[in-house]
């Protein structure tokens, strides 16, 4: 999951709090005149569910982060001007307000870091095999706002994704 010098991508599944501020700051460069972040953060509610208490996140590990990367080239393959990417989702038990996914990216102009930061994220969503289980006042359940697992082609948007069989 270390990011490592010459690297353009940083991308994983971690069990231990995200290193939020080290991405943003591995994904400043010389050339970057924009930086986009967005974080996933654990609320303490859900449709139907008042008082979550946390989360736990569970993956098919190497399915998961094998797509984390191809959203990475998919970006790589819109947006050529991007410099950095950091696409990190936690995996295990989690609190009220931690973050679950960061998404950072780089470039030398904000509308190509902004959306590019946002299909990234809505794509992350859309293909990975992640699933949360939510934990609140009346007990346990894997979350309601599940949807297929896509798998894009490299022009697609996350809504022109074909679905795959489960």
């Amino acid at each position: 999951m270390d990011a490592r010098p010459g690297d353009s991508d940083w991308i994983g599944l971690v069990d231990a709090p995200l290193p939020v501020e080290e991405a943003t700051t591995w994904a400043t460069t010389p050339g970057s005149g924009a930086v986009v972040s967005f974080l996933g953060v654990v609320r303490d509610n859900s449709e139907g569910r008042p008082g979550v208490t946390g989360l736990t996140y569970e993956a098919y590990v190497d399915q998961a982060e094998g797509r984390l990367h191809r959203v990475g080239e998919i970006v790589r393959n819109r947006w050529p001007a991007v410099e950095r990417i950091v696409l990190l989702h936690r995996l295990g038990d989690l609190a009220v307000s931690e973050v679950s996914v960061a998404v950072v990216v780089s470039a030398p102009h904000r509308p190509e870091a902004f959306e590019a930061g946002r299909f990234a994220i809505d794509t992350v969503k859309e293909m990975v095999p992640i699933w949360k289980r939510e934990h609140w006042s009346q007990g346990s359940d894997w979350a309601e706002c599940g949807h297929d697992v896509v798998s894009p082609s490299p022009e697609a948007s996350p809504a022109d994704t074909v679905h795959e069989a489960q």
